[in-house]
């Protein structure tokens, strides 16, 4: 097991880091970060905004506390340098998670596009590409970002 999870994470187990194994819901946050720094560095600014809101979705969906975030978001960025896809991410996310936990983690996304107030063209590219690779449907994309848009709550 320590294997696959060392195949999968290759930089959770870097020598000069040392840490244990990663526990399943590690594994799920390093990869829905993956998903969420991939959508905000897509068109090329990562914005103190774009930044705000992730740690913000950590904090009030995960409860990690800011310690937590900066060690997950490290081994995202170095498993998202290593890895030649996206596909690793969204197959454990795909594994790990029900239809109803992936359908929030696009309303996630989509609170990350609409940080800056708007969306662009390679991140509307991105939301359908990772609506793909989760396997969820067109109208699902659509229902999750109306919600986050016109969800007041």
């Amino acid at each position: 097991m320590a294997n696959i999870l060392q195949n999968l994470f290759p930089a959770y187990f870097s020598e000069d880091i040392p840490r244990e194994a990663p526990t399943a819901d590690q594994k799920i946050y390093i990869a829905a970060c993956a998903l969420f720094l991939e959508m905000a560095h897509i068109d090329g600014e990562f914005s103190s905004e774009e930044k705000k809101r992730i740690s913000e979705i950590f904090t009030s969906e995960y409860g990690l506390d800011k310690q937590h975030l900066e060690q997950i978001s490290r081994v995202a960025e170095q498993e998202m340098k290593n890895s030649h896809d996206l596909w690793k991410f969204t197959s454990l996310i795909n594994q790990e998670l029900s239809a109803a936990e992936k359908i929030k983690l696009v309303e996630l996304i989509w609170k990350i596009i609409y940080a800056d107030g708007k969306l662009n063209r390679y991140e509307d590219y991105l939301i359908h590409k990772f609506t793909r690779l989760l396997n969820l449907s067109h109208s699902v994309l659509i229902d999750a970002k109306l919600k986050i848009l016109y969800d007041k709550t």
